[in-house]
């Protein structure tokens, strides 16, 4: 048979008869850096359009199929099911809705009102209408959440729920999207009723949950605007001098831990909110105690609209523990349970917490979180071999919240003494820095002058979260930037 060659072997050898062996390995490693054989584009072909070909498409947009139109579309969490029992990924508030532990029918405001559907937000937990969609014989009750931003007339479903099989976590959670799908309606659908059947079900969404709203937080500007004055995206939150302290003034010498976190790359994914999960033992508390506003999350990402409901800007802010300098937390607790390392870490102690809450009251960012119940059974085996071991388990009626990963603070300190250095710029890297996607999340030392983290602080569009409470934040923001073409922006 010869000897089997791989695919590199076959692709070198096809190129090799086209460009011929007379210098063929210089030419070959040039367009692998390139990316592109030069001399093989196919000549320009001239084109022309038709408009008649425009137009019928334009009248069939506009004259659509009596009913209306389904969109499916996999879960943002928990995909086509695959990962349906896992608690984590359940739990996980969802991109835009911020729905945990179901899923639910998209509507728009206009159609939502049309059709006569209502969803109560006014509590922790959200009472929703529920709807049966019927398409081509078969039926779908699902519960419906209105969408600013959802396209008119169209119903968004979610895959991956309604499972029967999935699992102590996933089993009988959701509607099944599946049922309403053809072979020849895959991903779309029309000609779809739906009926309002007066029923209401309870969904649990952690967006109204520890807010924050009536303050001045997300800031955002064009780059016109930026270039023209870049202090004026953030006059409002910024003071150039530190405001007077009741509180004697401390200098950080040494390390001073610090997090920038720029709001024009953070695109929501919530990656940050599982990585952080996973590496600091935060457990699942269940739906019910979701809809009382007990999530144990320690970073969220609050998402804020601007403009119409029919089309709204989105603004999204990543919200960890500010790890303040003057931290509110710290002069109510009775215990001294929470305190300054010398390095600004705002810790906590959890042999000395005796569940006041004080802490948690006087945190205007709402980043403390209490264990009510105990979440946690370190007699399941599963549960040992989940744990990550340099990070405590913690138990009913303590309060927690981020700590900046110390652990993986600690495991460079470790690391960087036994080679007799100082820890190095980019050394430690946090669990949700880690698992950004976009690389919004800087984490260092900002006594290094040389430091990203340090650089970013001195941007322009620089600014702390509520800074006039005086708090004198570690966890800092960019502010974002947009640059909207002027022909297209509002159309």
């Amino acid at each position: 048979l010869g000897r089997q060659r791989n695919s590199y072997d076959i692709v070198q050898a096809y190129w090799s008869k086209r460009l011929g062996s007379a210098n063929f390995q210089k030419t070959w490693r040039k367009a692998l850096h390139d990316g592109v054989v030069a001399g093989t584009a196919l000549p320009p072909r001239p084109v022309k359009v038709r408009m008649d070909a425009v137009v019928s498409a334009a009248q069939k947009v506009a004259t659509p199929a009596e009913g209306l139109e389904i969109l499916f579309a996999p879960d943002p969490t928990v995909w086509d099911g695959r990962f349906a029992n896992n608690g984590w990924l359940q739990e996980l508030p969802k991109p835009m809705s911020y729905l945990t532990w179901d899923n639910a029918a998209f509507v728009s405001p206009a159609t939502a009102q049309k059709m006569g559907l209502q969803m109560d937000t006014g509590g922790l937990a959200n009472l929703v209408d529920v709807v049966e969609l019927r398409y081509r014989g078969e039926k779908l009750r699902a519960p419906v959440w209105i969408m600013p931003g959802q396209p008119d007339d169209c119903v968004t479903l979610f895959l991956g729920y309604g499972r029967t099989r999935a699992g102590k976590v996933g089993t009988g959670i959701g509607y099944n999207a599946y049922k309403m799908r053809f072979s020849d309606a895959i991903w779309t659908a029309s000609g779809v009723t739906l009926v309002k059947t007066g029923e209401r079900y309870p969904l649990a969404s952690t967006q109204q949950h520890h807010s924050m709203h009536g303050r001045d937080l997300v800031h955002v500007g064009t780059l016109k605007e930026f270039l023209r004055d870049p202090r004026h995206l953030v006059k409002a939150a910024s003071h150039e001098q530190p405001l007077p302290s009741m509180y004697p003034e401390h200098e950080w010498e040494g390390n001073a831990w610090a997090m920038v976190i720029d709001t024009n790359l953070c695109i929501g994914c919530n990656a940050c909110v599982t990585a952080c999960q996973a590496e600091n033992n935060i457990p699942i508390v269940g739906k019910e105690q979701v809809a009382r506003g007990r999530e144990m999350h320690w970073i969220r990402i609050d998402r804020y609209y601007e403009g119409g409901l029919d089309n709204p800007s989105t603004h999204l802010m990543p919200v960890p523990c500010m790890q303040c300098e003057n931290a509110p937390c710290e002069p109510v607790c009775p215990v001294g349970a929470t305190n300054h390392s010398e390095e600004g870490l705002n810790q906590m102690v959890y042999n000395r917490c005796v569940g006041t809450r004080y802490c948690s009251n006087n945190c205007p960012y709402k980043v403390r979180r209490f264990n009510f119940l105990k979440y946690n059974d370190p007699k399941e085996p599963v549960l040992q071999l989940l744990n990550n071991p340099d990070v405590t388990v913690r138990g009913r009626g303590v309060m927690e919240k981020c700590t900046y990963c110390v652990q993986r603070i600690n495991a460079a300190r470790i690391e960087a003494k036994k080679l007799g250095r100082e820890i190095r710029d980019g050394e430690v890297v946090t669990a949700c820095q880690a698992a950004c996607p976009t690389h919004a999340i800087v984490f260092g030392n900002m006594n290094d002058r040389q430091s990203l983290v340090a650089q970013l602080k001195q941007q322009p569009h620089h600014y702390g979260l509520l800074e006039e409470l005086n708090t004198r934040p570690r966890t800092t923001y960019l502010a974002k930037v947009r640059n909207p073409n002027p022909e297209l922006e509002g159309v």
